[in-house]
């Protein structure tokens, strides 16, 4: 008698990605990029998509994604009317389209500065080539599933890299747009932000379809499975805005790693609005003393939507200062997971960190799982944690009603003050009004 053994779902699922991974053609032939690839896909042997079992996932359930049988994407062809809607005016000189995680030259509006790149791996001018190996997939924790997923497939990179002491004074947008048709399909893009000595950027990550966020859709699930890696040199500086805006069928997991040399400054607003499952994992490595680093996060989801934010910070030097407020709004049986972990080592001596959760429940059903958390060693440190879960407060929707407001209007009012804390830290008067309206149409429907 033989006995099959068979592989565990999870198992068998994150080896049919890899197979689909290793049908991608690298453009342009890179011999490191292969390399890349191949030390991924070796880690990645004999390894299983996270289950609810693991600490880590415990609270974010991906069977939905085991059962849809992803193909690698085709080719599409936009033009820039087709993108019009998600272009921002203020960076209409200088954005990077990809589609379906392939560059989109003819979609793409960037002029070249001397000691400025902006482009894809295939561009990259030889004053660069012959460093961005000291860069890409150098990351901490780069082993982790899908990270190392991305890295099995990577093909081409998104590339911004300011050169020393170059301040960047315009704006700029790295557009992810997915397609959805009748085959479901992922794409894997990845991103490389080196900020050198001394230099300034302003950048906004914007992950987006074509398709409204209406929630009705006659198009398959598509994956995105994304990797952005950060590199902020000594006294340089970053404000980031990672915008996630993906079709409501759609899966969505995100890391986004972060190494901060002496006295840099790093500021991520991160928005969270659309997937029907969503993971943003959040690494921070502080490698120098007297860093910044500013952390802002509003999640709007309702119906069915799940999404989860894992954030982890580590202080290795003295005199870091780091401030993180997040905040979620769920409606109907929306699902929100928060997990912010900061941890001071001994040598993190006078690290001043703050980190706050705040979640406003519009509905009995929706859900929060939300742990600020803190593990420090170091014992002269300035440190706090809180967190907050409320509904819409009764006197406060009176309040309004009794000045003249209907119980709508009241409603909607209470939510956009809330949204509003992290909407105008956003650099861009056009993303804050584009994203303001999202909360208001969302309150309408709510």
């Amino acid at each position: 008698m033989v006995t099959q053994v068979q592989d565990k779902p999870e198992v068998s699922y994150l080896q049919q990605l890899l197979n689909l991974a290793k049908t991608q053609t690298i453009v342009p032939q890179n011999s490191h990029l292969q390399d890349l690839r191949d030390r991924a896909a070796t880690e990645l042997q004999d390894k299983a998509i996270p289950t609810q079992k693991e600490e880590d996932w415990r609270f974010t359930d991906l069977s939905g994604l085991l059962q849809v049988n992803f193909q690698a994407a085709k080719p599409v062809q936009l033009t820039k009317e087709d993108i019009s809607p998600l272009t921002l005016p203020e960076a209409e000189n200088s954005r990077l389209v990809f589609v379906d995680g392939e560059y989109a030259p003819h979609l793409s509006t960037v002029s070249q500065t001397d000691g400025i790149f902006a482009g894809n791996l295939g561009n990259l001018p030889a004053s660069f080539s012959d460093r961005y190996d000291h860069y890409l997939d150098k990351q901490q924790g780069n082993s982790e599933i899908f990270t190392a997923l991305n890295t099995a497939s990577l093909t081409d990179v998104a590339i911004i890299w300011v050169g020393k002491n170059k301040a960047v004074e315009t704006p700029l947008h790295l557009l992810f747009i997915s397609t959805a048709d009748d085959t479901p399909r992922m794409s894997q893009p990845r991103a490389l932000v080196v900020a050198e000595a001394g230099s300034s950027c302003t950048l906004i990550e914007h992950y987006a379809s074509l398709e409204d966020c209406s929630g009705f859709s006659t198009h398959h699930p598509y994956f995105v499975n994304t990797v952005t890696e950060i590199w902020v040199e000594e006294n340089a500086e970053i404000k980031h805005t990672r915008v996630q805006r993906d079709a409501p069928q759609a899966f969505h997991i995100g890391r986004t790693a972060i190494s901060q040399a002496r006295t840099s400054r790093y500021t991520l607003n991160t928005i969270s609005l659309g997937a029907k499952l969503s993971r943003h994992n959040l690494d921070l490595n502080q490698t120098g003393e007297g860093t910044e680093t500013t952390l802002n996060g509003l999640t709007l989801i309702r119906e069915e939507q799940l999404a989860d934010t894992h954030s982890a910070t580590f202080f290795n030097h003295q005199h870091g200062i780091y401030n993180q407020v997040h905040k979620c709004i769920l409606d109907d049986r929306a699902r929100g997971v928060f997990n912010g972990r900061v941890v001071v080592s001994q040598a993190a001596q006078l690290t001043n960190a703050n980190q706050l959760s705040q979640n406003l429940l519009l509905s009995s059903q929706a859900r929060i799982n939300t742990k600020p958390q803190l593990e420090i060693v170091a014992d002269d440190v300035k440190c706090s944690h809180g967190a907050t879960v409320s509904q819409l407060e009764d006197d406060e929707i009176f309040y309004l009603r009794s000045r003249g407001l209907d119980d709508r209007m009241s409603r909607h009012l209470l939510i956009d003050a809330f949204a509003s804390e992290i909407l105008q830290k956003l650099p861009l008067d056009s993303l804050r009004q584009i994203l303001s309206r999202c909360v208001a149409c969302r309150t309408e429907l709510s």
